[in-house]
Parts: structure tokens; C-alpha cells; sequence
């Protein structure tokens, strides 16, 4: 009963790790390094302490970062559109919980990274301490 439980965590532990990196692969984005701190309690950024809101930070990334409230957390996502070449597309913009692809008016839920086609919003890793969002890769 021991080895069966080891297997389901080990399993479920593997499944959720490769799932993560997979996202992350996109041959029309670059991986460009992202470091950022962005302080909440700044007003270009106070929007972010309330749930459902989302903010883009530009000169980070390939065409800017998509911070966004989920309400038990926040995500970070890269602006460009993730089916697109790099040039041929501005950065993305918010419509309400979604990212809209400039291009071909995709729309990407800013909760998942998730729009309906080959590659989703590629995403960043954030950390939260106190009123200060670090967001990085």
C-alpha cells in the first residue's frame, strides 16, 4: 500500500513539473531573462492589490509583462502574442480577465495563460512580499 501511494505523489509531482515547462516553449518568443520588482503601493501599480486586475509593465520580455490579480495570487505572462511572430504583432492589451492579441484578436484568460490555440501566454514565475511583486524567470 506504501509503494502505491509513493507512486501516485511521485507521479503527480512529475505530471505538474512537466506541464509547467511546456507552457514556457514557444518558438515565436525568445527567453529573454525577466527580474522585476514592481511595488504595489506605487500608483501605476496599485490597481494589482485588488482582485481581477491587471497591469502591463513595459521593457521587460519580448514586448512588455502581464501582471494580473487572480484573487488567490497574481500571474505574470510575457505581452507578446504567443502565435504570432515577434514582429509582426504589437504587445498584447487587457480586455477585462483576458490579454487580446493585437494581431488576430485572440483572446487569453490572464487566470491560465490559456486561449484556444497551439501555445499559451508564456508565463513567468512571481513571488509576493508584502506590497513588493518580484517577477522572474
Amino acid at each position: 500500500m506504501k509503494k502505491i501511494w509513493l507512486f501516485i505523489v511521485l507521479t503527480s509531482l512529475f505530471l505538474s513539473c512537466s506541464d509547467n515547462e511546456r507552457s514556457n516553449k514557444n518558438p515565436y518568443i525568445p527567453n529573454y531573462s525577466v527580474n522585476l520588482s514592481v511595488n504595489m503601493s506605487l500608483p501605476a501599480y496599485s490597481d494589482l492589490q485588488f482582485p481581477s486586475n491587471g497591469v502591463i509593465v513595459s521593457g521587460f520580455g519580448a514586448k512588455g509583462i502581464i501582471i494580473f490579480n487572480t484573487g488567490s495570487g497574481y500571474t505574470a505572462f510575457d505581452a507578446a502574442c504567443p502565435n504570432q511572430e515577434l514582429s509582426s504583432c504589437v504587445a498584447m492589451t487587457i480586455k477585462g480577465v483576458n490579454a487580446v492579441c493585437s494581431c488576430d484578436k485572440t483572446e487569453y484568460s490572464l487566470f491560465t495563460g490559456l486561449g484556444g490555440k497551439e501555445y499559451p501566454l508564456k508565463q513567468y514565475k512571481v513571488d509576493v512580499a508584502g506590497m513588493v511583486l518580484h517577477v522572474y524567470n
